[in-house]
């Protein structure tokens, strides 16, 4: 009866030729007193020739944890072995082997200055950025969150790639309150975690975005684009170059959008819109707004805003109208912060900006869309998380999660899986082939409780092993992309 009424109350049309009835996972493991705003990502850490999962976790804020980190056994949800935090490692993780063991190594971040460097095969820390901190004292030393990292070429002539990375926000502050601590962008030594240079945003706000990082031109020059503002502060999105942020200073960064009242949060996307053959910026605003900028000379291409929305989900990629020009998918809210109700999950013609579809289904999560092949039909669909509520046996509203498909082709759309109790706040799933036997596998988590929807007290991640062929290959397959670093490259 639950999978019936699941159906009747979320759907209202279903293409039955995609999945003839709603999948269970090959494993599904479940950790008590954990929860998790990160993304899984995947490598083979064991050298089974299965991917394995690698995530950040914690309790809630300020409060240190025991599995902070978490590696996964791809092929059967074993945990391999998990790193402690003094606060939530709350980013999606990178790699780089470091050790040389033909391992990759692990670096991940998240709350109070948690930065650090894990051996892959181990679990051991290799390097923590402030390792003598606490919650406390990281905030005395102007250091704040630490978001996605992004490798570059080796800065300190150790022979090993460094690390392009951003710092900022302040959870401590006041929602309104304009008076702010100053983020930073930071390379980072990637052997040994130390720092090697760092400046403050030109505009003098706050950071909560993930920075991209590109030789958009094809000039031999590497360009930054990152955002400052936050969910109640106004901020910008800037352009710069990695030569002028190892002088240490980003006052000639190139101003390409400003929000008045809120600022940038989710990470752009790189992707040619032109036809050019140089990459294109398309980014988020909190304030509800799209916009994609040319690559060439900054000016804006196309933009457009849902009114009375926010967003703080980032953009899927791929071709969805078939007309050769890459395509957006995202997830918007309906509300003004915090009170954030009903998704509008839409897709923008990434040639001219034009809105080509949109819904409206389940209450807000933060977790970004993939886009693949989900129905053997050669077209790319979407898959969004939708968190909605159901009645129990007592008849009292609890809250579920799953994992909704949109196919384009048919005019349809349908769950891929069966509903959990619990939500899932923001963590993207993972879509790809685990163990190379050419089918496509979902790595996807939600939270445990009930009847709360920001919660760390129980987490539970899932591989659900399809049927279906990955084909042509995965277009967007992870939170910023296959690659991990909102660029999408085109066959």
């Amino acid at each position: 009866m639950k999978k019936l009424f699941f159906l009747f109350l979320i759907f209202q049309t279903i293409n039955h030729n995609a999945i003839s009835q709603l999948q269970k996972p090959v494993w599904s493991t479940v950790f008590d007193g954990l929860g998790t705003f990160s993304s899984p990502r995947t490598a083979d850490l064991n050298g089974d020739g299965t991917l394995d999962i690698i995530l950040g976790a914690g309790r809630e804020e300020f409060n240190a944890c025991d599995s902070s980190v978490i590696a996964l056994n791809g092929a059967n949800g074993e945990l391999l072995w998990n790193v402690s935090a003094r606060d939530q490692i709350f980013g999606s993780a990178d790699f780089l082997d470091i050790t040389g063991d033909g391992i990759v190594d692990i670096f991940i971040g998240g709350r109070s200055a948690e930065f650090m460097s894990i051996n892959g095969k181990t679990g051991e820390i290799i390097w923590e950025y402030f390792p003598e901190g606490d919650t406390v004292a990281s905030r005395k030393h102007g250091l704040y969150n630490f978001y996605n990292p992004q490798f570059i070429p080796d800065q300190d002539g150790d022979q090993v790639k460094d690390i392009l990375i951003s710092n900022g926000g302040d959870v401590t502050a006041e929602p309104y309150d304009p008076n702010r601590p100053t983020g930073h962008l930071m390379v980072i030594s990637g052997a040994s975690g130390k720092l090697i240079v760092s400046a403050d945003m030109p505009d003098k706000r706050e950071i909560y975005m993930s920075v991209v990082v590109d030789d958009i031109n094809n000039n031999d020059t590497l360009d930054i684009i990152y955002g400052t503002g936050g969910e109640t502060v106004g901020g910008n999105l800037f352009r710069t170059t990695l030569d002028q942020l190892m002088k240490g200073d980003l006052s000639n960064s190139i101003l390409m959008a400003t929000g008045e009242n809120k600022g940038f949060i989710s990470p752009p996307v790189l992707v040619d819109v032109t036809k050019d053959g140089v990459k294109d910026v398309i980014v988020n605003a909190v304030d509800g707004r799209m916009m994609a900028f040319s690559g060439v000379d900054n000016q804006i291409i196309w933009g457009g805003k849902i009114p009375n929305t926010e967003v703080y989900s980032s953009l899927a990629v791929g071709d969805i109208n078939k007309d050769g020009t890459p395509d957006f998918f995202a997830v918007y809210a309906l509300g003004i912060w915090p009170d954030l109700k009903s998704t509008r999950p839409f897709l923008v013609d990434g040639s001219k900006g034009e809105i080509l579809f949109m819904d409206s289904i389940g209450f807000y999560q933060t977790s970004s869309p993939i886009i693949a092949d989900f129905n053997s039909d050669g077209n790319n669909d979407v898959l969004i998380n939708v968190n909605f509520f159901l009645p129990n046996e007592k008849g009292e509203k609890t809250i579920h999660n799953s994992l909704l498909v949109y196919d384009f082709v048919n005019q349809g759309k349908f769950a891929i899986v069966e509903p959990y109790v619990g939500s899932n706040v923001a963590s993207t799933p993972w879509v790809g082939d685990l163990d190379g036997d050419g089918l496509l596998d979902i790595i996807y988590t939600n939270m445990t409780r009930p009847d709360r929807v920001y919660t760390y007290d129980g987490l539970r991640i899932s591989r659900l092993k399809t049927n279906i062929p990955v084909g042509k290959g995965v277009d967007w397959g992870a939170y910023m992309g296959n690659n991990y670093n909102g660029i999408f490259e085109q066959e």
